[in-house]
């Protein structure tokens, strides 16, 4: 069962890590601050304390953390109904709780040595609420918005969340400028669109808009837009490149794009997320045309499809031995080794590789970077183009001794990049993005994840993933700098660019940060710069995200969950809510949603429930085409009609907690039929005997997805790194097996056998007494898709094949 905080001894916390001096400082420290708590104590309370008063510091061992956090949270995590534990406060949460305190215990605790920093002072916490974009904006604005209704940015949040002026507001914001503004914010006069037509009439070019200097987001020329790492070059100055040198190089290869392609050709990028294929980007989309994304772990078929659907006239792709920069500069460095099923690239360096793979799998036109001096270490095909001779067609065009190139204005609706879907539930959708999608994701950031002009933001991934773009139009739009690792993100070497670079944002997925922590490879890293981590791509793990957290003195980690054809999430976090490890605080800004039952009957907003979600339609930048799908057939037909509105489909299956906070379950294509019986029944007596039954008929009836048996057996025994969980029907009718596939730790050893005994003691006691599961699995890896999340359905596949050969035998 574990000790509450009140229990601990000086003992526990050395058994915990910590040294004997530390673990006597610590429990002083403690005692004291629960002496001065009132009681019944809310344990956020004491939490908040712990913080303020830093006691809980990132060069402690992680089981120390651990230790604190789930004693401090003891009832919670004992009791079937509690409220999420909080980790995180806004300040002037802190400020509403501690004014409601007696005078003298306010007196009392100001006295104490955890309150004497001005930066933990009441007036403080109430001013640094307003230093975030939402709270600034809102002292601006809300007053005349919203009346006297209007309090301060947190009490007033969810208010403001659904206001529509939002968008008339917030576009002045960003560094958007239309060279034809737009005749309104949203028209929606027509029935045949879902979603509405936004910002009608409007003409610009994101590109330029997000290469040219501004006052208001302060952007000027000389401010750093993107700072980089060469892997191989760790121990090396940060590689700067300012907003004026981007802008002439991005205007340069645009000049060339000119001379080779014609407007409105679709061309594609296959190659790691480097400063080069971000200034690439950039560049063809000012120069009027659109971007096709392709992952650079892809294999040739993939990549071939992918061209074949976006009739790309060509594509960029790097190759050779080393890096060179766009203009000039030779750098070597150890290609990475690929583990490939073709044994032909195994022992090739991972950059060669991918020119290989593109090579293969492209008929058009391949226009191959090197990346040491002109070699690009393959021969090229007759319509291919080395970089110095697509460059050199640049002093072709008729402003070729003029730095400037005119960029191509488009109206809004016109298509710039052209991504994938992850492919996680079937074939990959071709998603188209227009100039609206760009906008919708930097909004997003300034919003949720508060990114402000000199941030320096980090997220490793690709520009094959949609955070790829996103992250970079979350920087140039905002002026925030890009932050780029060229390696691998797994290792030491990326948190030590982490710190040298000074990132104050750090995006992650949760098997990335799994990866970190269970390596211990970023021990003695210094991360408190980092003012805000973001995740999505997959649910989060509790316990991995307290070490994520606990690394920057617990900045909050700004959970995000959306998709590729929302150019944006559907919810998230918010820095002017507390938050809750591995849940969702709010609906984005002027979005909404709701949970509706087996029926395709809405729940009310204030209760709690778990159902599959439904979209508002009316979204600003979300997708109304598919350029190889049905778009209507894929994200309308068939689903409930709410407040005179079709919902749009996202697939997800989702919990509202009690206290309103929002956890995904997992998608409802990966939700199991292990009882027999797929539906949902809501808890109406609270009655001790008919409790326990309707408890168990519950459980036995609801939709059981992967993410909620995963998080019970990842925890059923020491030697799980991970797990993955499908279920896998044996005839037509009746319940599924439960299969879990398990990747070991290093070291570890363990049986199929005894684990399958531990996760059904694990299901049965924490989900449900009536499941048990059928086979495990002990696998080396999961397959996963480039923005890494799980196959599942490569694995409930794989298991269906190993089932049908069992059965014929």
């Amino acid at each position: 069962m574990g000790k509450s905080v009140r229990e601990l001894e000086v003992e526990d916390l050395v058994n915990a890590g910590l040294t004997v001096a530390e673990a006597n400082e610590v429990h002083r420290v403690l005692r004291d601050i629960l002496s001065q708590c009132l009681s019944p104590t809310d344990p956020s309370f004491i939490w908040r304390r712990l913080l303020a008063h830093k006691l809980l510091k990132p060069s402690f061992p992680h089981s120390f953390h651990h230790l604190l956090y789930h004693s401090v949270y003891h009832s919670a995590f004992h009791s079937q109904h509690a409220s999420l534990p909080l980790y995180w406060f806004p300040s002037l949460y802190v400020f509403l709780c501690l004014s409601l305190l007696t005078t003298a215990i306010l007196t009392h605790l100001l006295s104490l040595s955890i309150c004497q920093s001005p930066l933990t002072s009441p007036f403080h916490f109430r001013e640094h609420s307003k230093r975030t974009n939402l709270g600034r904006f809102m002292e601006t604005h809300a007053p005349q918005l919203l009346g006297l209704s209007y309090k301060d940015p947190i009490t007033s949040f969810p208010l403001f969340q659904k206001f529509s002026l939002y968008w008339s507001l917030v576009l002045k914001e960003l560094s958007v400028t239309f060279v034809e503004p737009p005749k309104c914010i949203l028209d929606t006069s027509d029935p045949s669109r879902h979603g509405g037509t936004w910002l009608p009439g409007s003409v610009l070019n994101i590109a330029d808009c997000c290469v040219q200097p501004s006052s208001h987001p302060y952007k000027p020329d000389d401010s750093l837009a993107i700072v980089w790492r060469d892997e191989g070059f760790d121990d090396s100055e940060v590689n700067r490149i300012t907003l004026k040198q981007l802008r002439q190089q991005v205007m340069l290869v645009a000049k060339a794009i000119d001379a080779t392609f014609s407007k409105g050709d679709a061309i594609a990028i296959d190659m790691q997320m480097t400063a080069n294929a971000v200034i690439i980007y950039l560049a063809i989309v000012l120069a009027g045309c659109a971007v096709v994304s392709i992952a650079d772990s892809f294999a040739p078929k993939e990549i071939a499809s992918r061209l074949r659907v976006s009739k790309a006239k060509g594509i960029f792709t790097q190759g050779g031995r080393g890096r060179v920069s766009i203009e000039e500069g030779v750098k070597s460095v150890k290609g990475r080794r690929v583990q490939w099923k073709d044994q032909r690239w195994q022992e090739i360096p991972f950059i060669q590789a991918v020119l290989i793979r593109v090579i293969e799998a492209a008929a058009c036109k391949v226009i191959v970077l090197p990346v040491l001096g002109d070699d690009v270490g393959v021969q090229l095909r007759e319509q291919d183009l080395s970089w110095k001779g697509f460059i050199s067609s640049a002093n072709q065009t008729q402003n070729s001794r003029s730095d400037y190139y005119s960029p191509s204005y488009q109206s809004v609706d016109s298509v710039t990049n052209i991504l994938f879907s992850s492919g996680t539930t079937g074939d990959p959708k071709a998603i188209p993005w227009t100039q609206l999608a760009p906008i919708r994701s930097a909004a997003d950031g300034w919003a949720a994840i508060d990114v402000q002009p000199g941030d320096v933001y980090c997220w490793p991934t690709n520009l094959g993933w949609v955070m790829g773009p996103t992250i970079l139009y979350q920087c140039f739009l905002i002026g925030a700098t890009l932050a780029l690792y060229h390696g691998s993100p797994q290792g030491r070497n990326f948190g030590k660019f982490v710190r040298d670079a000074s990132v104050t944002i750090l995006g992650t997925v949760p098997s990335l940060v799994k990866t970190w922590k269970n390596t211990q490879c970023m021990e003695g890293l210094d991360w408190t710069k980092i003012k805000t981590f973001c995740s999505t791509g997959e649910t989060s793990n509790v316990d991995d995200d307290l070490w994520l957290s606990s690394k920057a003195y617990y900045s909050p980690i700004v959970e995000l969950c959306g998709g590729t054809e929302l150019a944006s999430s559907y919810i998230a976090g918010s820095p002017l809510q507390p938050q809750a490890f591995g849940a969702f605080s709010t609906a984005s800004m002027t979005t909404g949603f709701v949970i509706f039952d087996e029926n395709g009957v809405p729940y009310p907003d204030d209760v709690a429930c778990v159902g599959e979600v439904g979209l508002f339609p009316l979204s600003l930048g979300a997708s109304d085409r598919i350029l190889n799908a049905d778009h209507e057939k894929v994200y309308f037909k068939g689903m409930p009609i709410y407040k005179g509105k079709v919902l749009r489909r996202h697939g997800d299956i989702i919990k509202r907690t009690v206290d309103g906070y929002i956890v995904v379950q997992g998608r409802a294509d990966d939700t199991m039929n292990l009882g027999g019986i797929k539906g949902m029944k809501r808890l109406k007596d609270k009655s001790a005997g008919y409790t326990y039954v309707v408890r168990i008929l519950y459980l036995s009836m609801c939709p059981t997805s992967s993410v909620e048996i995963e998080r019970v057996c990842d925890g059923a025994d020491e030697c799980i790194l991970e797990t993955a969980a499908v279920g896998v029907a044996t005839t037509d009718t009746g319940p599924e097996q439960l299969v879990i596939f398990v990747v070991l730790k290093k070291g570890y050893n363990s049986s199929a056998e005894t684990l399958k005994l531990k996760f059904t003691k694990a299901i049965q006691s924490n989900l449900n007494p009536l499941f048990k599961v059928s086979m495990v699995k002990i696998v080396p890896d999961f397959p996963r898709t480039s923005s890494n999340k799980i196959l599942r359905r490569v694995l409930r596949d794989l298991m269906k094949h190993e089932l049908s050969v069992q059965s014929r035998l």
